[in-house]
């Protein structure tokens, strides 16, 4: 009898583990911001994010920094201004951003490019106030993916509630 108590705890056990993994883990504020998702809390945001990134592992990752949606409303969210930060030696490793910031930036007066020793291609999004938002890596976005972006969610005076 001691056996079979034994027997059926172990299923369970093995199940208790392996659901997370199945499910998809939820990773630390410190794991996801070394990700790139710092402050990409809506999982509405990873939705728009595989539009625009066809990176598998990192939608999967924006997945596991996400939390779930409590209103569509929160997917609107919108923010006033832009600063794309990226290291000068470094950008000639992004022509997509080079042809961005060269032949697009002008269209998009609320966007501004800070050149930041050492930092990789990222935006700042910032409210009203300056007060900086979110901030997202954007090594790999296309220059098609980055002018959407700014066309959806960076709105001169729009506010982040």
């Amino acid at each position: 009898m001691a056996s079979d108590r034994k027997t059926g705890a172990l299923p369970l056990k093995l199940f208790l583990f392996f659901v997370p993994l199945v499910l998809g883990q939820q990773l630390s504020s410190r794991e996801c911001e070394n990700l790139g998702f710092t402050g990409l809390a809506l999982c509405s945001d990873c939705n728009t994010f595989a539009e625009f990134v066809k990176n598998e592992e990192l939608v999967s990752d924006c997945r596991k920094c996400c939390t779930e949606d409590s209103d569509d409303s929160m997917s609107k969210i919108t923010y006033a201004t832009a600063v794309i930060e990226v290291c000068m030696r470094k950008l000639p490793f992004y022509p997509e951003l080079v042809g961005f910031i060269e032949e697009e930036k002008d269209q998009f007066p609320f966007v501004k490019v800070r050149y930041q020793f050492g930092s990789p291609p990222r935006l700042v999004l910032l409210d009203d106030q300056g007060e900086q938002k979110e901030s997202l890596r954007i090594d790999n976005w296309k220059r098609e993916h980055i002018r959407q972006f700014f066309q959806e969610k960076v709105k001169a005076g729009a506010s982040t509630s």
